[in-house]
């Protein structure tokens, strides 16, 4: 089972106790999962983990079920986490496992260190965080802390990958596996997997994909570091730029792009995300899903105009078809402020026929 254990509620004799039983190497076998080596090793370090994001759970689980001994899962506390996209509750993903979970407020504060210092770590994971670990934090695994970044580094360092990528139109990402630095994103990489980015991706699909492959790769290195080896090479020079951290007010819909910009944009920020979103009639609603046109001529009407309902005997396909700086996307999915969501035949049957979706 998983033993919830928030810092102040284990005392220095439990600790020390854990700490005794949980020292002991043992034997482990690691299975051909996602491409890891099929060998058996005698366990001699002690590692732990760190994440709140749904992207570091497949691997985990793997490493648990493969006997891998973990000393603990680091995750934020309930409020915190509440502010996080795409974060998920560990003790339930975790349920099963003898594992304990320990929740903070902040990686760098006392209270998580702390608990890192106890644990007596010669690996940590950072996998899903999002927080920059500061030097102090990262001094208190022996051998270093490992992270994933969801991008080919050195290209797109910086905040939310995924959603940049694909509001670029980039057409390929990836994962990158780094020993984590001082820098953002700028330590020696230990492994990469290129991700292609189709039409039919949403940012959602694209971390699914991300998941998967840090579970293959944290597969392929836990063997290596086992046997002694700190894999890891310089990245290559750039002088490209760090991307910027984006907020939920960045989400406003800007009409006058192309059709296809804007498709690129919904699917960005689409759940777990907060979501594109724009203004009609004195009313903001989030735009979840749109279909883009191909080149189409949309006469008399302005960015952001709505042409009119599109209808389909394929509920999942009616919308309402507006009008771009060059071309027009079809809505498929929206939220009203007060939460309420339409979609299908109620949103095609909504009269909304040549109003204006606006800034506010």
């Amino acid at each position: 089972m998983t033993h919830f254990l928030p810092p102040g509620e284990i005392g220095d004799e439990e600790m020390a106790l854990y700490q005794d039983a949980r020292r002991r190497p043992r034997a482990i076998d690691l299975c051909r999962q996602g491409g890891a080596v099929v060998r058996s090793l005698e366990q001699n370090l002690r590692i732990g983990w760190i994440g709140i994001h749904m992207e570091g759970i497949p691997a985990l689980k793997a490493l648990l079920e493969s006997g891998v001994r973990v000393e603990g899962v680091i995750t934020l506390k309930a409020e915190a986490r509440s502010r996080r996209c795409g974060s998920v509750e560990y003790t339930s993903g975790l349920r099963g496992f003898d594992l304990p979970v320990y929740e903070v407020g902040n990686i760098n504060d006392d209270e998580a260190i702390a608990v890192l210092n106890a644990m007596s770590l010669d690996i940590a994971f950072v996998i899903g965080w999002g927080q920059l670990l500061r030097p102090e934090t990262l001094a208190t695994a022996r051998m270093g802390m490992i992270g994933a970044h969801a991008s080919l580094l050195p290209h797109n360092r910086g905040s939310a990958p995924i959603n940049w990528a694909l509001i670029k139109g980039e057409t390929c990402t990836g994962n990158s596996l780094i020993w984590l630095s001082d820098s953002v994103d700028s330590g020696h990489l230990i492994d990469q997997v290129e991700i292609p980015i189709s039409v039919y991706d949403t940012c959602a699909s694209l971390y699914e994909k991300v998941a998967q492959s840090n579970r293959q790769m944290i597969l392929r290195l836990v063997p290596r570091l086992l046997a002694g080896e700190r894999p890891g090479r310089a990245q290559s020079p750039t002088d490209g730029p760090i991307l910027p951290r984006r907020r939920p007010a960045d989400g406003l819909v800007d009409w006058t792009l192309e059709a296809g910009q804007i498709y690129n944009y919904v699917r960005a920020l689409t759940r777990p995300y907060p979501g594109a979103f724009s203004w009609l009639e004195g009313r903001c609603w989030r735009i979840w899903n749109c279909a883009v046109l191909p080149e189409t001529k949309t006469a008399d009407t302005i960015p952001g105009q709505i042409v009119g309902p599109v209808f389909s005997p394929l509920e999942s396909a009616c919308g309402q078809m507006v009008s771009c700086g060059t071309g027009a996307i079809v809505q498929l999915e929206l939220e009203g402020p007060e939460g309420e969501i339409l979609r299908g035949r109620e949103l095609s049957n909504q009269g909304w026929e040549r109003k204006v979706w606006t800034n506010g």
